[in-house]
Parts: C-alpha cells; structure tokens; sequence
C-alpha cells in the first residue's frame, strides 16, 4: 500500500491536513502574488480565520520536521530553567524543558533559529542541545509563568527600595523642573518604571494605573476587564517616579496642572509594544493611565473572537456589500476596535483604498491610511471625513460617531457608494437607529444607509484546566428563558475560587458576546415610521436575531464562560 506523498509546500500540506480546500488555498496564493509586502501564505489564512496560529505553526514544523510541543500541559524542570537565565531566555524566546544524559531539551518559536544552539550549549555547559517548536503565544506565557514568580518580584522590589534609601532619592514639591529631570533619569527610577510596565505585560493586562494616594503610590492592573492592586511605592518617589513615566511618553513634566497624553514605543522580550500614555491633575499629585496595545491581538481573525458561526456568517455577509453603513456598539473597552481592525484586516486587499479617521490611532496597519483626530488644528471627525472623501476611497473606517454633522457625512457616504464602519454607544443593536435619530439624521437618510448593526461585550473565558460543574437554581434558568423541560438536564460551569497554575482565579482570557441587527426591509420600513428601539428589537429577534442574552446563555451551556460573569456584564431582564 503506498502512502501519501509527504508535501514540499505549506500550502498543500494545509490541505492535506484538511484545515482549508483546496480552492481557499488557490485564492489565498493569488492573494499572496498581489500583496506587496512579504506575507506568507499562513499568514494570510490566520488573518482570514480559516486556521489558527497553532495550526500554521504545527504544519510549518511538521514540514521542517521538528516536534511541536503543547506547553499548556508541560512543566520544565527546574535544573533545567536554571541554565538560562531569565533574561536570556525571554529575548530570545527559548525555554528550556529538561536535561537528560548530557542533552538539554530547548522549546523555540518556528522556524527555529538553528544557529542558537551552540550559543546555548556554551552557556549551559551541556553537550548537545535539541530543539523543539511551540506556538510563539504559548512560549512566551510559559517563559514568564516560569522564570517570574511573586517571590521574585518581592525580592526584586526590595532591592530596587534598598537602593532608593542608599541613594536618597526623594522628591519634595518644591524642587525645579531641571530637578525633576535629573530624578527621572535615576537608575532606581528607570528600573521601577520598567519593572511596573514588565509587569504588566507579563499579566496581559489591559491598562496599569499609577495612582498617587496620601501615604503610598498605587499601581493597579486592569487583566481581563478586572482592575485590581498589585503593589505601591512610598510616596517619597512618586514625583520622580511620574517624571519617568511623562519622560518615556513625551509630556511635558514641568506641566503638572493640565491633562497630557503621550506615547510610548518600546521593545520588551524581543517584541514591540506599543503603549497610550494619558495623565490627569489629581489631589495627591498626577495620575497616570497607560493603556497596553496589543498588536496581536489583531491577527486573532474573527474565527477566534467569540462570533458563533451564524453571527460570523452574517456578519461577513454585511460587510461584503460594496456599500452602507455597518456600526459596531458597546461600552468602552468591549472589543470594538479589535473587532473592526479585523473586519479591515479581511477586507484588505490590494484593489481596495481604505482609509480610517481614529482618535487616536490605536494600531499602524499596513496599506491602509490612518488619520488621526487633531482638533486643535481644526481636523474634526467631520473635516477629515469630508476630505476623505476626495481620496477616492472605496471603505472608510470612523473610530467613532459623535456628532450630527459627522453622522450625516458618514450616511452620506454610505448613500454614494463607500462601505463605512463606526462605531457609536449604544446599550444594545436597536438603540443604534435611536442614537442617530438623536443626532438628527433624517430617518429616510437611516433607512436607505443602514446595513446593520452589531452590538457586543467581553466576558471573562473559564479555564478549562479548574472550571466546576453545577446544577443552577431554577429561577436563573428561568430567568435565561430556559424551557420547563430542559431544567432538569441544564449543567452550568463556575469558577474555581483558588484557580491553577494556567489562570488567575478560574478564568484566562475573554471572549466576544455578540448581538447582530441585519436591516432588512420590514426593518427599513420601521425606521422610517421612527418606532420605537424595543419594538424593533422585538422584530429583529422574531426574524432570527440572537440578543447579547441569548449569546451569553450559549457561551454558559458551552462552558466557556459563568453565570456570575454573564450576569456581571449582559443585563438580562
């Protein structure tokens, strides 16, 4: 019996592997051919959601023939990890698993750099090394889950206000500007700055917040939508501590009266980051709030953000219209912004402009134009989008719709021939016709525009490792609109209260809840009568609309998310 050529390509052995068809792989290669810049064809399918980043790196070290290693379920040894150290380790993303018999196992990204070998085997002192392949998400999580632990943060800390006390660095109100400078630049000051922002890449926070309190320096991080203390400072450094952070952003530190924003550009671990920057005059000295960008976040695809596959479908249905609008709402911080960058990253293809107006801009995203909100200089939401106009654009991206003049613009565009997305706050998708009849667009001007509406949150994912099974009571069944028959057979999840070494407290990451309005004509009509939000909601859900109730409760039946986090985030009547 003969077996299966072994495949020279990536590509065929993507569809060898039966992760796409064999006519998804020929539109991505011609796809390929057109892009100008150097990305590869697993590249391309990880943006367009067909794969996962794990399944393109399991085919590319399959094909390079070198194992790959799932690290969710590993735990290196610790003779092991103390052959490198930490530092190493994290710029040049390797870890270490074990040693046996003179040969140390090392976990890298793919493809492998093969040259590091023998700098390892100096460095350990072993006699061979042997490479294995893990995704580069998981790498990097492993090596800080297991070089950096909370003992040595606390040792770490104590050491930075040992050398504080040495060297007096104290920072009295009274001391000058060019004081103030020269504090910023104090080696204990850099190196708690840096440990602040180290850390809180290493919990995959969102935002850290420097707060400045009557006795101490809070530092707080927002991981998974939940802002929690960390640890302080006494507040003998907070002036110098503060002047480091406006330094590495760009403000101005003799300014201390007004609110600034800045921008920080830094390389941490051999990745770049980026990082917004915005301070604020408080009772007890400055405020500072930097808000982590995460760039990978934006190659997830929209595959990998919570959408059940019947939302997915229609939402990939409106967005392929050549023209409309389509809005997406929420509160801030509910994914809106991942959501559209990936909506751009599908539609970005060399045939198409597209052009965005932010504020600011958040990700610097290849062949696409960004403009940023400026409006000291006079360039508006509004004056930017008539401009665009005359760049002959075929899609326009809004980072939000605030205004009267900016919607009507934005409905305008929409009528003559552009694909427009925005985003505007609403509490769910029906509200979205009622907000922009409050900013006085003309119904008629809704109604012909409109394509649709997606409205969504973020609930925190339960860990599969310690998640817990339960019956729940039955009047939260029923307040989920659980049928009588199926309550008997209805098995939640909560969280583990202590968690395991994979989570924080029973949870690891976020997930998408979704609410998808489609404008359909029974829906135009309606608009065009100005009926009420709840009335047309009613219609779209009679019509097939899953709401944002509806999507939590199936995320809770699937496990992937709990009852307290549903309820703590989608209001169910």
């Amino acid at each position: 019996m003969q077996t299966a050529a072994r495949p020279r390509r990536i590509g065929d052995l993507f569809v060898q592997k039966g992760l796409v068809t064999p006519e998804q792989m020929d539109e991505i290669q011609d796809l390929q051919k057109q892009s100008s810049s150097k990305v590869t064809v697993g590249e391309l399918l990880v943006q367009r959601g067909l794969i996962t980043p794990k399944d393109r790196d399991r085919c590319l070290a399959e094909l390079l023939e070198y194992p790959f290693v799932d690290l969710s379920g590993v735990t290196p040894d610790r003779e092991a990890l103390d052959l490198l150290k930490p530092d190493y380790a994290r710029k040049h993303k390797v870890l270490p698993l074990y040693k046996e018999f003179g040969l140390l196992t090392v976990v890298t990204t793919v493809p492998p750099n093969i040259y590091i070998q023998d700098e390892i085997r100096a460095l350990s002192g072993v006699k061979e090394v042997q490479l294995q392949v893990a995704t580069e998400e998981e790498l990097l999580q492993a090596i800080g889950d297991h070089y950096r632990s909370g003992e040595q943060m606390k040792e770490q800390m104590a050491d930075i206000m040992r050398s504080l006390s040495a060297h007096q660095v104290l920072l009295e109100d009274e001391k000058t500007t060019e004081d103030l400078a020269i504090d910023a630049d104090e080696s204990e000051v850099i190196r708690i700055a840096n440990m602040i922002i180290a850390r809180g890449l290493d919990q995959k926070a969102s935002d850290i917040h420097v707060q400045p309190a009557r006795d101490r320096v809070r530092v707080r991080y927002r991981v998974d939508g939940i802002l929690r203390d960390d640890f302080s400072f006494p507040p003998t450094v907070k002036n110098a501590l503060l002047s480091r952070l406006k330094v590495m952003s760009g403000m101005d530190i003799a300014n201390r009266r007004t609110a600034q924003d800045g921008r920080i550009t830094r390389t941490y671990d051999g990745t770049d980051f980026d990082f917004r920057v915005a301070s604020i005059p408080g009772v007890y000295g400055e405020k500072i709030v930097i808000r982590i960008l995460d760039k990978s976040a934006l190659t997830l695809g929209l595959s990998n953000l919570g959408f059940l596959p019947e939302n997915l479908k229609r939402l990939r249905d409106l967005y392929a219209r050549p023209y409309g609008i389509v809005l997406v709402t929420g509160p801030t911080g509910s994914g809106k912004s991942t959501t559209l960058y990936s909506v751009l990253n599908e539609l970005n293809t060399e045939d198409k402009n597209i052009v965005t107006v932010e504020d600011p801009v958040e990700y610097n995203l290849d062949g696409i134009t960004q403009v940023g909100v400026n409006n000291q200089a006079g360039l508006t939401f509004a004056a930017a989008l008539r401009n665009i106009l005359r760049q002959d654009p075929d899609i326009i991206m809004l980072g939000e719709i605030r205004d009267r003049e900016t919607a009507t613009i934005a409905c305008e565009a929409a009528l003559t021939g552009h694909l427009v997305l925005a985003t505007l706050h609403t509490n769910d998708a029906a509200g979205a016709v009622t907000r922009l009849t409050e900013l006085e667009v003309e119904p008629a001007m809704i109604s012909s525009a409109l394509n649709g509406v997606l409205a969504q949150r973020l609930v925190r994912r339960l860990c599969p490792g310690c998640r817990e099974e339960y019956s729940p009571p039955r009047e939260i069944l029923q307040r989920f609109n659980f049928s009588t028959d199926e309550e008997n057979d209805v098995r939640l999840f909560h969280n583990s209260p202590k968690g395991c070494p994979k989570c924080k407290l029973g949870y690891k990451g976020r997930t998408g809840v979704h609410e998808l309005l489609a404008v359909d004509e029974e829906m135009r009509s309606m608009i065009l009568k100005r009926v009420s939000s709840y009335e047309m909601k009613d219609c779209a859900v009679r019509n097939g609309m899953t709401t944002l109730a509806d999507d939590v409760r199936d995320k809770m039946l699937m496990g992937q998310t709990s009852l307290e986090e549903a309820l703590r985030v989608v209001y169910v009547d």
